[in-house]
């Protein structure tokens, strides 16, 4: 079933007043522009990265090494789209030079910084990679500038979202992402069923 943007686009809300910079766990799901699938394939139940794929995923593990206080748990590289969960341990200093912070200044780390630096870095690797390796191109942006985050309120939740990320592509044919699916993911609607947050840029 091809995607059509008006009709499987997501109702979604900001959770009004909710400070995104506490420590806690977050659900995020990011998807490229267009539902492009750049990051490889889904044969007999696993994903398959190219070396596109690839590079997403080490850029996602490298994460904790330019925020103190963020750390990274469960993640998955689909065809088009990235799970994945980011802990909040702490607000701390960011250590990004190259974001052109005025020096002496400490600002506190939240969830968009983290995705908005996860999107950045990908974008230019992959740019690169365009240039340089004949990944195929991508028209304007990579990455949806949207993306969609759930909190993560206990432990039942976290350990229900990690295995959904572990079974993920084993799921792929009734994924909401996959142009092609051929079902309903009914899982998904079951675990989300509560109001998501729809972050507009990051």
């Amino acid at each position: 079933m091809p995607f059509d943007p008006g009709k499987h686009h997501r109702r979604s809300i900001r959770l009004k007043g909710y400070d995104y910079t506490q420590a806690g766990a977050y659900f995020v799901t990011i998807c490229t522009k267009d539902r492009l699938c750049l990051f490889g394939e889904v044969l007999d139940g696993e994903m398959r990265l190219n070396d596109a794929g690839r590079m997403v995923w080490d850029v996602w593990g490298d994460l904790p090494n330019h925020y103190p206080g963020v750390a990274v748990d469960a993640f998955i590289v689909m065809p088009n789209h990235v799970h994945g969960i980011i802990v909040l341990v702490g607000a701390g200093p960011c250590a990004c030079p190259d974001f052109g912070q005025p020096q002496g200044v400490a600002p506190t780390i939240g969830l968009p910084d983290v995705v908005h630096r996860f999107k950045t870095m990908t974008t230019k690797r992959y740019a690169d990679g365009v240039r340089e390796l004949g990944w195929e191109p991508f028209r304007g942006c990579l990455w949806q500038r949207n993306y969609y985050e759930h909190i993560i309120r206990n432990e039942g939740f976290l350990n229900s979202i990690r295995e959904y990320i572990l079974l993920n592509p084993m799921r792929w044919h009734l994924d909401r992402e996959n142009p092609g699916r051929t079902g309903r993911d009914d899982l998904w609607d079951a675990m989300f069923s509560a109001p998501k947050s729809k972050h507009p840029c990051g």
